[in-house]
């Protein structure tokens, strides 16, 4: 069977602000996983009001908390906006935190 995969932005809706998005993707992330779904990836993006996933690495441990065998992780860090000994201890904490 081919491993699926989905990649989220955590939009804002009209029916959300940035928490309920947040929310939104945790629990999409929870039906992903009972559907048999291997990965989900969160897009980093900045200064745009319809999408709170800024907090990449912070996306990622909310979402991990509330599953238990999907992978989750990033589908991309924006490197000029971060430092790379940074990334690698927040990537290395949340891989210590859920090593699935």
């Amino acid at each position: 069977m081919t491993a699926l995969s989905i990649l989220d932005l955590v939009r804002v809706t009209e029916d959300t602000d940035a928490r309920g998005a947040l929310d939104n993707a945790r629990d999409i992330a929870v039906h992903a996983e009972a559907w048999g779904y291997r990965r989900i990836w969160v897009a980093e993006h900045h200064n745009m009001p319809g999408i709170a996933s800024a907090a990449t690495s912070v996306v990622i441990g909310h979402i991990a908390a509330g599953t238990k065998t999907i992978r989750v992780g990033a589908g991309g860090i924006m490197r000029p906006n971060h430092a790379p000994y940074v990334i690698a201890e927040q990537f290395g904490t949340l891989a210590q935190l859920w090593p699935h």
